[in-house]
C-alpha cells in the first residue's frame, strides 16, 4: 500500500506548529567535563502528576541531547526578562554568561519563572528529535511572568482574559461521560 503524497511542505508545517504559543525553557545538565550546559527548548510538556513526569523534546544530535543520556536535568521556565538567557543557550552568547543558582548537582539558572528538576525516566525516538521524559524530583515556582514564543517571535503574557478556567476535565470519569453514570454536572 503506497502512502498518499504529502499535501504540505515542511515550512507550512513549521508555520502551523508556530501558531501554538509556548513557553520558553532552557534545559540544563552537566556536560561530561562537569561544567553546566544548556539548550533553549520550547517543546516542553507536563506529562503526569502520578508519577510526576515532565517532557522535553531536543534536536537529535545536539550536545544537550547527548548529555541528557541517563543523567539529571533541570527545565528552567524562563521569565519574560530572560530573553538574553534564552538567546545565550540558542547560540548567541551573552556578555558575562548566565547566572547559575548552583553548580553542585543539577545546574539551575537564576531568575526563572519556574524550575523543574528531574531525574531520567525514559527517552524515545522522535524523528529528527529525541523525546526525554524526566521524573520530577523538585520544583520552584515564582510570581515572575513567563517568556512566550508565538509565530517566530518572543512575547509576554499580557493581561488576563475574562472568564474562569474549568474546575474539571470535560471528558473525565468524574463527571459521567463514561461508565454507568448518565447525569452530567454543569461546568
Amino acid at each position: 500500500m503506497s502512502e498518499a503524497p504529502q499535501k504540505f511542505d515542511s515550512r507550512e508545517l513549521r508555520n502551523a506548529f508556530g501558531r501554538f504559543t509556548t513557553g520558553v525553557t532552557v534545559v540544563t545538565c552537566l556536560a561530561p567535563d562537569g561544567k553546566p550546559h544548556g539548550a533553549t527548548v520550547n517543546a516542553f510538556t507536563a506529562v503526569s502528576l502520578d508519577p510526576p513526569l515532565a517532557q522535553v523534546t531536543l534536536i537529535r544530535g545536539n550536545k544537550a541531547s547527548q548529555y541528557l543520556e541517563e543523567q539529571p536535568f533541570a527545565i528552567n521556565i524562563l521569565a519574560e526578562d530572560q530573553l538574553d538567557v534564552c538567546m545565550n543557550f540558542a547560540g548567541k552568547p551573552m556578555a558575562g554568561g548566565p547566572a547559575w543558582r548552583n553548580e553542585d548537582g543539577i545546574p539551575v539558572l537564576k531568575g526563572n519563572a519556574a524550575t523543574i528538576e528531574c531525574k531520567p525516566w525514559r527517552t524515545y525516538d522522535g524523528g529528527d528529535h529525541i523525546i526525554v521524559i524526566g521524573e520530577v524530583i523538585d520544583v520552584e515556582v515564582t510570581d515572575r511572568s513567563p517568556l512566550l514564543f508565538h509565530a517566530g517571535k518572543f512575547r509576554s503574557a499580557g493581561s488576563y482574559l475574562d472568564g474562569l478556567p474549568w474546575d474539571c476535565c470535560g471528558d473525565g470519569l468524574s463527571i459521567g461521560w463514561f461508565g454507568d453514570n448518565t447525569s452530567f454536572r454543569s461546568f
